[in-house]
């Protein structure tokens, strides 16, 4: 009797992962556009945003198909500080924090959910070309970046409670985890292009970040991008860009003599998947200070096996440049113009 109690209580706590087991890989931490160029030297940027993911569809490849959860949904308030150590090499120190992050099940029926810290983010660039000649600036940027967990990745929720047994705890999906727990590289490339008498600007960004395992074996699958944007400024006061953005996710990895599905009940086939996105972006100028909007739409979603694929995704943002010495001037029209792609 007391085994079947407890094979009861598994198929339960088994039952209920199950359905958040979908899209085990990794996105970027970097929310609400990336890092771009360099700074001046001792010039200084702060920069914040919220974002808000909601999603509720669900795809078999680049099929809808029904859904297992009622949706999954998240509050992400992140934060960079870059600095300009000289005129061609800038520091930047990023995080973020989730208050909260949740998947909804059928009928909303029960929610699991965490909130906490994500990741640190050390990314220096560097600049390896810089011209401006008639009014046209072009610059070449590189990055190497290291991303380090600060919050959990194995929060556990309650999935059954016995006056005589106790509770009953699984780990989360990894979908509601505030981080994938591992240490990961990132690679980073910028181009940018002004016409500064046209209030015109072209510019374009790859990231590649390669993932590390975790302290439960579990490694995300590696994350590509690569944004190609176009922004004009109208009346020195608005700013309008618009983005598209091709983004690889690969296949979830164990190590060795982990089973994921056995253990965490992710199932490796139902991992990575590709998409096409288009993000246009509103702003507005107010000397060093630029405030934005941004809504990222998709075009085109294919998902390995079965997932849960993007739907709402909508940030709010500033950005705020100075100088830290005296003597120099805070920021001229031009350097304005350069931020509004964050």
């Amino acid at each position: 009797m007391r085994f079947l109690f407890f094979l009861f209580i598994l198929l339960i706590a088994n039952h209920i992962h199950a359905q958040g087991c979908c899209s085990g890989g990794s996105g970027i931490p970097i929310a609400g556009g990336a890092a771009t160029g360099v700074l001046k030297q001792h010039q200084m940027e702060v920069s914040g945003n919220y974002q808000y993911i909601r999603s509720n569809k669900f795809y078999t490849e680049n099929r809808d198909t029904a859904a297992l959860f009622d949706n999954l949904n998240s509050n992400y308030f992140f934060i960079r500080t870059d600095y300009g150590l000289t005129d061609k090499l800038t520091l930047s120190i990023a995080g973020g924090y989730f208050s909260g992050k949740s998947l909804i099940e059928l009928e909303q029926t029960d929610t699991v959910s965490s909130s906490g810290f994500g990741d640190l983010i050390i990314f220096p660039r560097f600049d390896v070309y810089n011209k401006t000649k008639n009014k046209k600036q072009t610059e070449i940027t590189i990055g190497l970046g290291l991303k380090i967990p600060l919050g959990s990745h194995s929060d556990s929720n309650l999935v059954f409670s016995h006056p005589i047994a106790g509770d009953f705890y699984t780990i989360s999906p990894p979908t509601v985890q505030p981080t994938n727990g591992s240490y990961d590289m990132m690679f980073y490339s910028f181009f940018f292009r002004s016409y500064q008498k046209r209030k015109f600007r072209v510019f374009a960004n790859t990231f590649y970040f390669k993932r590390g395992y975790n302290s439960l074996g579990q490694k995300f699958g590696d994350y590509a991008s690569i944004g190609v944007f176009a922004s004009k400024t109208f009346f020195r006061k608005i700013g309008v860009t618009g983005q598209l953005k091709g983004e690889w996710i690969g296949e979830m990895k164990a190590a060795r003599n982990i089973d994921l599905l056995a253990s965490y009940n992710i199932d490796q086939i139902s991992t990575g998947s590709r998409k096409l996105l288009f993000v246009p972006q509103i702003s507005f100028i107010q000397k060093s200070m630029i405030f934005y909007i941004t809504n990222e739409i998709p075009l085109y979603q294919f998902v390995n096996g079965t997932q849960i694929g993007s739907q709402h995704q909508i940030t709010f943002g500033f950005n705020y440049r100075f100088m830290l010495k005296k003597g120099n001037e805070v920021l001229e029209d031009c350097e304005t113009e350069e931020i509004l792609e964050n």
